[in-house]
Order: structure tokens, then sequence, then C-alpha cells
């Protein structure tokens, strides 16, 4: 019987292997395009390169994949571990480690939509972050001057927000800043313009939206860096993106929601017709309150007045006065009586001086001599050498006396 003799296996270095196995693996029609369902472990997302690495699992094998920054950056949403995903790629063989891995040029979420997926991801990072926090929200004028108007300058949104501005509030100014508002160029143009408006300072409030469309064509206002940018503004915005029903991160940061682009002209200024009725109001009724206070002020003056004319000064000096007229009176009387008998006291006591009156004796024809002041009683008491008076009923006359 014949035996056939085996070839003799031909030796070969670990890099000619490998090389082998990645011509084989490469070449392979099949593997050059495969959609790979896992769930995703070992994620490394190395921010500085863009590049992710992570590995593939089921519930009996692990795969290795790296997805390049290239086609990371057109993720709508972030990898994370344990999250269940769909990948698109080619199958290769890394050749100095001579390991096989799946190279991914898109990877969408299995169950959900990247979109949906990336909506949710920002909005619960932001708002762990405290970006939606009611506290943060500054507070609209109520009067602005000037409304900053962030949109397209050919939508209806325009014309619509422009329209209402100035039908509610004609003394207002509107400034537009014309940009994108979809697109991949959109966020950029809505960033800039927002942090122009806000920088200038001229405007008292911004509005920042575009009319309704589909989830991609709202895109642009779920940009992270443009939700930063609105809450960083030092002047109050107003979202005004799409439809009533449509939410984006740009309403929950924004300081004022509005449903639509119309809405948020009415939220942004008064309505002037609104203020006159109101200020017609507050004028009648303000009218009515002056009327009620006045009446109330006169019927208490009129009831002091009433009290007044009992308790009141007047009436307490008037009956002071009565009291100091019949005091007076009283007093006329008593007094008078009492004049009547001093005055017949004083003509008794007048009498009786008038008996006793030196001056009667003198009229008798009696004198009276004094010298040098005293009273000269006899003749002998008269110093003759000297003079001295004589006091008669009718004068007096100085003599002298002669030996």
């Amino acid at each position: 019987m014949y035996t056939p003799r085996m070839p003799r296996p031909t030796v070969l270095s670990v890099s000619q292997l490998n090389f082998y196995l990645k011509s084989l693996i490469e070449n392979d029609p099949r593997l050059g395009m495969v959609i790979v369902s896992g769930e995703i472990s070992n994620l490394t997302d190395h921010y500085s390169s863009g590049h992710i690495y992570l590995s593939l699992k089921d519930s009996r094998s692990v795969l290795r994949a790296v997805m390049f920054a290239g086609n990371a950056r057109r993720l709508r949403f972030r990898p994370q571990n344990g999250m269940k995903v769909l990948c698109r790629g080619r199958v290769a063989v890394y050749e100095p480690s001579g390991q096989y891995q799946l190279y991914i040029e898109d990877m969408q979420p299995d169950g959900v939509g990247a979109l949906a997926l990336a909506y949710e991801q920002l909005k619960k990072k932001l708002e762990a972050e405290g970006l939606f926090d009611a506290s943060r929200k500054k507070r609209l004028p109520r009067f602005p001057k000037t409304v900053g108007v962030i949109t397209s300058p050919t939508g209806a949104a325009v014309q619509d927000i422009r329209n209402i501005l100035y039908r509610r509030f004609p003394a207002v100014n509107m400034l537009l800043a014309p940009v994108l508002v979809q697109g991949e160029g959109a966020p950029a143009q809505l960033i800039n313009a927002l942090r122009q408006l806000d920088a200038q300072g001229q405007c008292d409030v911004l509005i920042i939206g575009r009319g309704g469309g589909s989830v991609e064509d709202l895109w642009a206002f779920n940009d992270e860096a443009l939700a930063r940018t609105i809450a960083a503004c030092r002047t109050p915005v107003i979202s005004a993106v799409g439809h009533e029903t449509d939410f984006t991160i740009c309403d929950f940061v924004a300081d004022l929601r509005a449903p639509t682009p119309s809405a948020a002209a009415e939220l942004a200024v008064p309505d002037v017709r609104e203020l006159k009725a109101h200020l017609q109001s507050q004028r009648q009724y303000l009218q009515s309150l002056m009327e009620n206070r006045l009446r109330r002020r006169y019927e208490m003056l009129l009831h002091y007045h009433r009290l007044t004319e009992t308790t009141g000064p007047k009436y307490k000096a008037r009956v002071i006065k009565d009291r100091l007229h019949a005091s007076q009176r009283r007093l006329k009387t008593v007094s008078g009586k009492r004049v009547s008998i001093e005055e017949l006291k004083i003509k008794k006591y007048a009498a009786k001086l008038e008996t006793l009156s030196p001056y009667r004796i003198l009229s008798r024809g009696y004198t009276y001599i004094e010298q040098n002041g005293s009273f000269i009683p006899t003749a002998s008491a008269l110093d003759k050498s000297q003079p001295f008076f004589v006091t008669f009923a009718d004068g007096r006359i100085k003599a002298r006396a002669e030996e």
C-alpha cells in the first residue's frame, strides 16, 4: 500500500503569519462590510485624538473594535458602557498585535434613534449641571426698548415676529441677526450671533428660534455649545423653536420658552392696547379712591366740627368767657358794696379829722409858731435872735422878734 509523503511545513515569522491572516480577512468580501449587534464594554474615549476604543459583547463572545475620530465626530450621541448598539464597519487585523477587530464606520443605538438618544443624554447632562434651574433664569424687562432676533432672514418666523412686535408695542426697535437655522454650519452662526448681541448690550431681550420642521431640521438648537452660550448670556433669552409640541435643549436652558416664534414676540413686549386699557382702569380706580377718601375726610371734619362745638377749644373759651363775665359781675357788685361801706367809714373818719384838725383851730384866730423846724409853745421858748415862722389859717409868714 502506497502512503504519500506529507509536505514539509514552511517556517514563518510572526509578522509573515500576521500579514497572511490580515490579507485573508481583508480580501474576504463578506468581511468588508458587516453590521454587528452587541453591548458596549471597556469603552475608552480619547478626547485628545477623538478616537474611540471599545469592545462589543454578547452572552458568549467579545469583539474588539475601534472608531476613528473622523467617524466618531459624526455621532449624534455619546456611546456608553452597557449600551446596546448596531455597528457598521469592516473586519481587519491589527498586524502588530495579530489581533483582528472591527473598524466601525457608523454606530446607531439599538432600539432607539441616535438623535433621540443624543437629545436625552445632553438634556440629562445639562440638567445635572444646573443649567435648567429656575433660580438662574433672568426676568424679562417690562418695557424693552430693543429686541434682538436671531433667526433666518428668509423664513416666515422673522416676519411674524416683526409684525407682532410693532403691532403690540410700536415704540420697540427690532435688531435682526440673520443666521442659518439648520445644517452643519447653523450652530456656529447661532452661537456667534448670540455672543455679538449680548456683548454689544444694545438689546434688552433676545429671541432665538425658527419655524417648525423635522427633528433633523431643528437639531441645531440641540447643540451643547449653543446651550452653554445661552446660559452664559447676560441678556434675557427667549427660545422659540418650532411648534408648541417641539422641544429642544435651547427651550430648557433659555430664560423663557415660547411655544412658537409668534408667541415669543407676544411675550417679549407688552400690548399697548392692554396698557391703555389698564391705565384707564387705574385712573378710574384712583379717581374713585380719591373721591371716597375725600368724602370720608369731609365726614370726619363734620364730626370733629360738631365735637368742637361742645368740647373743643372755642367751646371751652366761650365757657371760660362766660365764667369771667359772671365773676366780673359778682366782683363789681361785691366791690360796689365794699366801696360804699368804706366811703362811709372814710367820711366818718374825715369828720373826726376835721374836728381835730389844727386848721380848724387856726380858723378861730389862733396861730402856730415854729422856729428851726420845732413848735414854739411859749414866748420864753422863742430865740429872739433868730427868725421864726407864724402860721395862720390862710397862710404862713416869716417874722423876727423885736426887743
